[in-house]
């Protein structure tokens, strides 16, 4: 009896996971070698020279993008906080969309709140289910 292979995510797979090109992956790759400041997370899998990160390892990757130097630091890259929502609503069934269109809504529903207040109101509401 055998078991299903274990699955891995390639610069393609990983690339639509964090909704980014798949030659991103790769620049972050020669970019931000093992010896760098800010190295790139290391595959966990090398098959014939192509690279795979296991599945689980998709918000670690998220946050290493989080906290890239430079241009753009803070400028449309998610925040650790929606990361952080942004996995549980996915573990609740949600894409990023319907995710982020939640959040959109009850910001406008209570414009006293920002977002993070928001995320973390909807994650605490989460825990008690």
């Amino acid at each position: 009896m055998s078991s299903a292979p274990a699955q891995y995510l390639g610069a393609s797979g990983l690339s639509g996971r964090l909704d980014v090109s798949r030659s991103a992956v790769s620049k972050w790759r020669e970019r931000y070698p093992a010896d760098s400041a800010h190295p790139f997370p290391v595959p966990d899998v090398e098959i014939d020279g192509v690279p795979g990160w296991a599945p689980e390892r998709v918000l670690e990757i998220e946050l290493w993008r989080a906290g890239l130097p430079g241009r753009g630091a803070g400028g449309g890259r998610p925040s650790a906080s929606e990361l952080g929502y942004l996995r549980a609503a996915e573990a609740r069934g949600l894409s990023r969309d319907e995710a982020r269109r939640v959040v959109d809504a009850m910001v406008e529903e209570r414009p006293e709140m920002s977002k993070p207040e928001v995320y973390a109101m909807l994650l605490d509401m989460w825990r008690d289910d």
